[in-house]
């Protein structure tokens, strides 16, 4: 059991806003600093023209939004960018691992520890998929283990995450992590995303708990494949319809995952990833309450 989870949120969580102009990242710690939250994570989507930094933003940018963040108490907890290091081209294998690299010396600009990366593009293929990833494993693999080595010199755990289809069930990610076998490489363990490819998080996320870096609360409503409830869904792998939820009000058994995880060592940052059709700002409210609830009633 552990009593030392530190609670808050992605900025992806906010970016109905973030995407629309309405809200500024300046705005978003803000409002994590009045909440329920201790920490933000920097999910860096959107391009160099979207509203969140990145390694093209001028220095004096980054270091604006970290002593606003220190000023305000909200403690910058983990970096996420997107990565595919599945390729057949050599030059482009290069210089994805560059890119990536720049991204360990932005974290560290921002005086993050912690940062997530993609290993292989998103990608909802058809059919058995196993022969792809036995291909595709050697290179993720290789490149994962040298970003890590040049993270560690910095004091930085890298991580890749259950998400985008490919690399998202329980045994393909530890399969990784195991494969990397660097001290300083694990998961960001997401609850919600095993469902997109129709496994049970009640059982997946205690295999994964061990290897995790941080966590992610999430939640979605589900419904059978041969119930299509109309627009506004996606599809698992197994053809089932989801639609992201406010934490603790979707279809997932999270009192469960709540004490699979109070159960364990796992003791650092659980993060509020809101996807939701809610207002972002009720969502991440009432997730983070929920969130601290059922981890409390666990």
């Amino acid at each position: 059991m552990t009593d030392k989870i530190s609670f808050g949120f992605s900025s992806y969580s906010f970016y109905q806003l973030l995407g629309s102009g309405e809200m500024s990242l300046t705005d978003v710690i803000d409002w994590v600093a009045d909440s329920e939250g201790e920490h933000l994570e920097l999910a860096l989507v959107g391009g160099p023209d979207g509203p969140m930094p990145s390694i093209e933003s001028d220095p004096r940018e980054i270091d604006g939004i970290r002593e606003h963040a220190d000023k305000k108490g909200v403690t910058l907890s983990n970096m996420a960018i997107g990565a595919n290091f599945f390729t057949d081209d050599p030059a482009s294998l290069e210089a994805e691992i560059k890119r990536v690299k720049a991204n360990v010396d932005l974290a560290e600009q921002f005086g993050i520890k912690l940062m997530r990366h993609d290993v292989v593009a998103h990608a909802g293929l058809e059919g058995d998929d196993t022969p792809l990833f036995e291909r595709a494993l050697p290179g993720i693999v290789n490149a994962a283990k040298e970003i890590a080595q040049y993270a560690a010199g910095k004091g930085i755990t890298t991580s890749l995450e259950n998400h985008g289809f490919f690399i998202q069930a329980a045994d393909r990610v530890r399969r990784i992590v195991h494969a990397v076998d660097e001290p300083n490489f694990k998961t960001t363990l997401d609850v919600g995303n095993f469902v997109c490819v129709d496994e049970d998080p009640t059982a997946s996320v205690p295999q994964n708990l061990p290897y995790a870096m941080i966590v992610h609360f999430k939640d979605f409503y589900i419904r059978p494949a041969d119930q299509n409830p109309g627009d506004g869904w996606f599809r698992s792998r197994g053809g089932k319809y989801l639609r992201g939820a406010i934490v603790g009000n979707g279809d997932l058994d999270l009192r469960s995952v709540a004490k699979s995880i109070k159960e364990s060592d796992y003791s650092g940052y659980a993060s509020i990833e809101f996807e939701g059709w809610e207002d972002c700002l009720l969502g991440c409210a009432r997730g983070i309450a929920n969130a601290k609830r059922l981890i409390a009633e666990a």
